[in-house]
Formats: structure tokens, C-alpha cells, sequence
């Protein structure tokens, strides 16, 4: 459902800094696949995810979502069909505003509207019920702000913001990543749930060894731009920890030799 096509990108050309980061790069992603992908600073991760996103152009290649090519898309033409979720809580909702505000926000992504969909209080059950997925009782905090909500009620928020819309694919930019072990455990469950109910394609980048190896029917390993790594099903699933890190070493040690 989400095809890349020889894409390339080079940063800094022609400068002494250039650095050609992905060279004729292709990836087929299955309706309802969720990858998790792993590698090395540099690696490329978070750029895949930009070019995906749009929020950077491709140099050469194409972007294929559902048949239609959206290459020449802006990043504000693809929201509304690709939603994303970063590292750092406070990027993925609005401090100055409340919790019915945020998802009135969310509810209304890609729409003309006023601020009097803000205050619209036929959507309270409906928000209600979709907090209470979460088990975190924000359900009964929607005229709460954003500021005095804690790092993991924020992405949780965030998660539920980024779904509400039914976007076709979900990116997950190590979204667990400034939370502490326990929050980040319950984030990434509650992530789980909500990608397999809702069967949304979604591809998480991930430095977290054992999220990689629990999480999502498929894992990829970059390094320097390359797929070295693309493991699905049962193969995925029997992957330890220690085979992994291993297989992260042993690509980590031949490029010193490239």
C-alpha cells in the first residue's frame, strides 16, 4: 500500500559536507504492516520517515500511497493521509489549549473550520470514548490543559490525536523514546492496541532492542542508508535480543571496511 520507489536524497550537495544518504532506496509496505525499524545514528531512520512524511523532497524516485503518487505532495497535503508522532511529547499537541481543544483539533485536520468547533459539545461523548481506551482516566480531564499533563499523558493524547482522523499510514518517530522505562511501557501497549483494532499501517523507528523485537510483524535494519536487515512472521517473532545485537554488530563492523 505504500511503495518507495529508487528514491535518493543527498544532503549538502556539492559542498564538502555532501553526504548521499539513500541511493536508488526501495521499500514495498503491506497494507496493515507494522515495521519497526532499528539502526545506527545516521542511519537514516528519521529521514525515511521525513520523505514519507514530506516533510523533505526526494532528490530522485517515487512515493506511491495506495496507488496515487504523492512525490510532488506537500507535508501538508499528506497529513491528512499520514499522521506521525515524535519523540518529544509536546510536539504532537498544543500546551496553550485544553484536551477537548487538541481533539477538537485533531477531529477536524485537513477541514475549514472556526474556532467554534472548539466549544462544540456534540463531540463530548464521542472524545470521552476515545480516551477511555487509554485507561488513564483523561476522559474525565477534557477541559484540562496540555501543560499540566505529564510526558506520557501527552503522547497518549498525542497517539489518540494522530488516529482520530483514520489516517492510512501512522509514523512513530521514537515516540517512547523521553519517557522513563515504565511510562514507555505502557505507551508502547497501548500503541500495540490501538494500531491492531484500528489495522493501521504504521512504521515506527525505534533505538529500543526489545520494543524492535515485541513490537509489529516486521523489522528493518539501516545502516548508511541500506536495508540490511528486513525479517517478517516467525522469523521475527523467535528473535532474541542477543541475535539481533549481534547482527547490529556485525553490519556496524564490516562498513569500517567499505
Amino acid at each position: 500500500m505504500l511503495k518507495l520507489n529508487n528514491i535518493s536524497k543527498t544532503f549538502n550537495k556539492e559542498s564538502i559536507n555532501e553526504q548521499k544518504l539513500f541511493n536508488n532506496f526501495s521499500l514495498n509496505i503491506e497494507d496493515g504492516d507494522f515495521i519497526s525499524i532499528i539502526g545506527s545514528n545516521g542511519a537514516g531512520k528519521s529521514t525515511l520517515l521525513n520523505l514519507i512524511s514530506g516533510s523533505i523532497e526526494v532528490d530522485e524516485g517515487s512515493i506511491v500511497l495506495n496507488g496515487m503518487d504523492i512525490t510532488n505532495e506537500g507535508e501538508y497535503e499528506r497529513c491528512r493521509r499520514i499522521s506521525r508522532i515524535f519523540q518529544d511529547p509536546s510536539m504532537g499537541t498544543n500546551p496553550s489549549m485544553t484536551i477537548y481543544e487538541n481533539l477538537s483539533m485533531a477531529k477536524n485536520k485537513g477541514k475549514r473550520f472556526g474556532l467554534s468547533f472548539l466549544i462544540d459539545k456534540e463531540d463530548e461523548e464521542y472524545f470521552k470514548e476515545s480516551l477511555k481506551v487509554l485507561g488513564l482516566n483523561l476522559e474525565d480531564k477534557l477541559n484540562t490543559p496540555i501543560s499540566q499533563l505529564s510526558g506520557g499523558q501527552r503522547q497518549s493524547l498525542a497517539l489518540i490525536m494522530a488516529v482520530m482522523g483514520n489516517p492510512e499510514v501512522l509514523l512513530l518517530d521514537e515516540h517512547t523514546a523521553a519517557l522513563d522505562p515504565k511510562t514507555s511501557e505502557i505507551i508502547m501497549d497501548i500503541t500495540s492496541r490501538i494500531v491492531e483494532e484500528r489495522n493501521i499501517t504504521t512504521i515506527m523507528v525505534t533505538h529500543n532492542i526489545e520494543h524492535a523485537i515485541k513490537y509489529g510483524n516486521r523489522l528493518i535494519m539501516l545502516h548508511m542508508g541500506r536495508k540490511t536487515v528486513d525479517i517478517e512472521g516467525d522469523t521475527k517473532s523467535s528473535l532474541t535480543k542477543e541475535e539481533l545485537l549481534s547482527l547490529f554488530k556485525n553490519v556496524s563492523d564490516k562498513s569500517l571496511f567499505v
